[in-house]
Parts: structure tokens; C-alpha cells; sequence
């Protein structure tokens, strides 16, 4: 079968030809992956930055993202059938520890993360464990189905507080952020206010219902929120893993406001705690992939309801052969989500 993987240390990946998996574990499912969308995590891996220095080991298997067909499943196997198709959790756990002994299994203690730690979904048959599949509901077109785990993402940083009535304000509109605007819409927020620097992504942000754009490079974004606010805004969604975004999205924050944090931000950061947090009364919450499986419930069902509309972020559906195309699209910033098509 084909696949794209990280054969050895450096930048790059390459397209291969590999042995389709014969063995399957009690608890394992193979899948035929029909589609497979490309993340920031497989841009990092293939530019061979520090972080995949220190984390992956070639060769790989890359890519996390799917939608695909339960083809072959192990004798133990009880959550999923043949012919079910299936999108897939990335975490995954060890079932064993407390966090995942008590509904937590997001954070688990000694998780794994698929396409990083063990063979990912860029190839045509992967195996899988039956622990971390759900099976989307049929109305969710497969290009939508690969993307519900960064979907999840966003709707993890959005609904761990409540946007009823409520001000947002999302720092960076990657693919991401741009979910966040319509989860933050749907959900109820009275005004749903972006901060983005790239004018494509601005363009984006727009199209994906952001009620008003600002450019912090052209325009300062604390002044700027408090002349459109007067009190600030009620919840700040991070999504930059940018220092500057960070510091001023907590400014704009109202005192005993929210923000909710996924951006990563690749090292220790220098900001003033105590008068932008603590004296303000700030709640802050650090978000990690999904709750499994809470999170991908709400995911099927926005979807499926078509209460938000993935494809004003899915900007590009190409051949699996043509993976170069949609690395080079991702590396620069010329996109929105990028899925690969195997069928």
C-alpha cells in the first residue's frame, strides 16, 4: 500500500510503497482510509523542527486526521462493525491510569498520539484502536468527517464556558480559529470579534461569520477592543501561540472575564501575571485536544444538523498522490484545511 512517511531524520517526507498491516491486536481495527487532512502537527514533522527532534522516531508514518472504513476487526473487538465509517480521537489512551479511570482520558497520564508516537493515517489501511473511533453520523460528507478532530479543537476551547450573550474575542484565525468563529456564533455569543495579521486569513475570518476583523499589526488591538466594548470582552479563545496575541487578549479581557487557551506556544513566555491575571480576577483554562467522547458528540452533531459550515475552511480537496501540493499550500499559509482524497 502507499504511504507518506518521515523515513528518516531530516526535513521532507516521502511517498512509498509499504507492507498493508496482516495482524490485527484483540482490540485493533483496520481501517481504509478514505480521506486524510493535513495539520500544523504533520508541517512541524515535516519541517523537522525541535519539537519533532525530540519527539518522533523515523521511520513513521505520519498524518492524524481521518475518515474511513472499518474493514477488518480484531476478535475482541465490540464498538465497531465492518463497513462502519469511522473518524478518529488522536489521544490515545491507556485506559488505566486515574485520569483515564475517571472520565478524563484526554490528559491521560501516558498517551499516545497517532501519526506521532505510533504509524498514522497517511496511507491507505490503518491500524487502529476500537477505543479511540466514532462512528459520524451519515449525513457528514467524508471531507468534513477527516476534519472533525481539529474541529473538536475548537469546540473544546469555545464550550468549556458558557458564550451565551457573551463578547469573544479569538486571537489568530488559522483553520482553528476560523471553526471557533462559527462554534462561537452558533453557540449564542453576542459579538465574535478576530484578531489576524495574514490578509488571507482575514479574508477567511470574514467569510466565516467574525461580526468584526482587526488587524493588530495596523491597528492596536487593546484600544481597538475597548472603543467597540467599553468594558472589554467577556472570553478570550488563544489560538496564535503567539506571546504578543496572548498578552494583549488578556488586556482586552473584562475583570472576571475567561480565556480559554489551546495555542501552543514552544517555550516559556515572559508576561505579568499578577496584573494581568490574578489582580483581574481572570479565569483561565489550558485546553488539550477533545474530551473524549463528549466533545465529538457535539461535533457530529453541529455538523450533521449543518448548524456550522466546514466548508468555508476546507479550502482544498486534492489526490493522495498530490501530497507535495498540499504541504506546500499548508507551509505557505495559501489555505485552509487541506484533505486528501484516497478514494
Amino acid at each position: 500500500m502507499k504511504a507518506i512517511l518521515k523515513e528518516t531524520a531530516g526535513p521532507g517526507f516521502v511517498m512509498k510503497e509499504v507492507s498493508k498491516p496482516e495482524k490485527l491486536g484483540p482490540r485493533e481495527v483496520l481501517v481504509k482510509i478514505r480521506r486524510a487532512s493535513i495539520c500544523g502537527t504533520d508541517v512541524h514533522i515535516y519541517k523537522w523542527d525541535e519539537w519533532s527532534q525530540s519527539r518522533i522516531n523515523p521511520p513513521l508514518i505520519v498524518g492524524h486526521e481521518m475518515a474511513g472504513e472499518v474493514v477488518a476487526i480484531g476478535d475482541a473487538v465490540t464498538q465497531v462493525k465492518v463497513g462502519d465509517l469511522v473518524s478518529a480521537e488522536t489521544h490515545i489512551p491507556c485506559e488505566h491510569c486515574v485520569q483515564c479511570k475517571t472520565g478524563r482520558m484526554h490528559v491521560c497520564k501516558n498517551l499516545e498520539i497517532l501519526g506521532v508516537d505510533r504509524n498514522g493515517v497517511f496511507t491507505e489501511y490503518a491500524v487502529i484502536p476500537e477505543t479511540v473511533l466514532w462512528r459520524f453520523s451519515k449525513e457528514i460528507p467524508l471531507d468534513y468527517a477527516s476534519v472533525m478532530e481539529p474541529f473538536g479543537n475548537a469546540i473544546h476551547t469555545a464550550l468549556v464556558t458558557d458564550l451565551t450573550g457573551k463578547k469573544v474575542l479569538i486571537t489568530g484565525a488559522g483553520p482553528i480559529g476560523l471553526m471557533a468563529i462559527q462554534v462561537a456564533k452558533a453557540s449564542g455569543a453576542s459579538l465574535v470579534i478576530t484578531s489576524e495579521v495574514d490578509p488571507n486569513r482575514i479574508q477567511m475570518a470574514k467569510e466565516n461569520g467574525a461580526d468584526i476583523v482587526i488587524n493588530p499589526a495596523e491597528q492596536d488591538l487593546v484600544k481597538s477592543i475597548y472603543t467597540i466594548t467599553d468594558d472589554g470582552v467577556d472570553i478570550l479563545l488563544e489560538m496564535s501561540g503567539n506571546k504578543k496575541a496572548l498578552e494583549d487578549g488578556l488586556k482586552c479581557v473584562t475583570m472576571g472575564g475567561e480565556a480559554s487557551l489551546l495555542g501552543i506556544f514552544g517555550g516559556s513566555i515572559d508576561i505579568n501575571i499578577d496584573s494581568l491575571v490574578i489582580m483581574r480576577g481572570i479565569t483561565i483554562y489550558g485546553i488539550t485536544g477533545r474530551k473524549m467522547f463528549d466533545t465529538w458528540k457535539v461535533a457530529d452533531e453541529l455538523l450533521r444538523s449543518k448548524k456550522v459550515d466546514l466548508s468555508k475552511v476546507v479550502t482544498h480537496v486534492i489526490p493522495f498522490e498530490n501530497w507535495e501540493k498540499g504541504f506546500e499550500l499548508m507551509l505557505n499559509k495559501q489555505c485552509g484545511k487541506v484533505v486528501l482524497n484516497l478514494d
